[in-house]
């Protein structure tokens, strides 16, 4: 009999679905059930595994529903939506996709820069617009060679993005709490390298010791001409201390691919200028989420065939 998993959110291709199904018994919800779901409750006692994203997760009452689950397969790299120290108190398994993706997350990454820096949606909108024949002024966009850019979280995907960020003739440095590679580019403190930087760019894990770490301060020492680039999770940045800076032109500019209450963006951006706008899609190609969901599967195989899992975290 084929073990029973339940699998959440609603990114699954149907390569991964087709995968999931050969090898296991589904029950597919698009979130987290609640509590007092008749249909769930009528199969939550059978649930061995669950396979999620890093930005559904799990929450503490829904493995409190599970009573037989073994296994937590995360699509995705970040885990600060899964309650690792819980789990692993009650020895059931944590796996995530990392590798798979940091290219290009890493791409995009250097992609929001650029489009941010060199303004391209604004000058998108200038030619359709019908702004070009009209000769309205436009905005100079700034060099991107000698300047320096800032990485925060200096992991698989912050050294990747540093190493193409140098080909632009970009100077690299970066901040992490534990020591890390390249020490001679690492900066003592996060408001160091902020001060420091024309471009920061965050690429940490999420979480409760990162909540809110780029605050006023950190916006203030960046300036009026630096550039806030996030592809790692929202809830690293205080969104209302920076709506003020970009508002107020304390900060330059920003480019987001990641928010604090997804997919709820603060209205007030929408009226910025200054701000690019992306609806979380690091790791959205075809190539990575095909590797992320193999990976995720080959997690749960591995697990219910006695064997060393892949990518394990807890």
């Amino acid at each position: 009999m084929k073990p029973e998993i339940l699998v959440l959110g609603g990114v699954w291709s149907q390569e991964v679905r087709d995968q999931v199904q050969q090898a296991f018994q589904c029950h597919f919800a698009p979130s987290i059930p609640v509590a007092g779901d008749a249909a769930f409750e009528a199969i939550a006692g059978g649930v061995r595994a669950v396979l999620t994203t890093g930005t559904v997760g799990v929450t503490p009452a829904l493995i409190a529903s599970l009573p037989a689950l073994e296994i937590v397969a995360v699509h995705g790299v970040g885990v600060d939506a899964v309650p690792l120290a819980l789990l692993a108190d009650k020895n059931i398994h944590v796996t995530n996709t990392p590798d798979v993706l940091t290219d290009d997350v890493a791409d995009f990454a250097v992609t929001l820069l650029l489009s941010t820096a060199r303004r391209l949606p604004q000058l998108d909108r200038y030619v359709r617009d019908g702004q070009w024949p009209a000769k309205a002024p436009l905005t100079q966009a700034r060099s991107l060679k000698g300047k320096v850019a800032g990485i925060v979280g200096f992991g698989r995907i912050g050294q990747a993005v540093a190493g193409r960020l140098q080909g632009f003739g970009i100077e690299v440095r970066y901040f992490q709490r534990s020591a890390g590679p390249a020490p001679e580019k690492r900066c003592a403190s996060l408001l160091a390298l902020a001060e420091e930087s024309d471009y920061l760019v965050l690429c940490m894990p999420g979480g409760a010791d990162t909540r809110h770490m780029i605050d006023a301060q950190v916006l203030e020492a960046l300036g009026p001409q630096g550039t806030l680039v996030n592809i790692a999770r929202g809830s690293v940045v205080d969104e209302a201390a920076l709506v003020a800076a970009l508002r107020d032109g304390r900060l330059g500019a920003a480019g987001l691919d990641v928010f604090d209450d997804e997919p709820n963006v603060p209205a007030a951006l929408f009226g910025l200028d200054n701000v690019v706008l992306t609806p979380h899609v690091g790791s959205f190609t075809v190539e990575a989420r095909r590797a992320m969901g193999r990976l995720a599967v080959a997690n749960l195989v591995a697990h219910f065939s006695g064997e060393p899992l892949p990518t394990p975290v807890v």
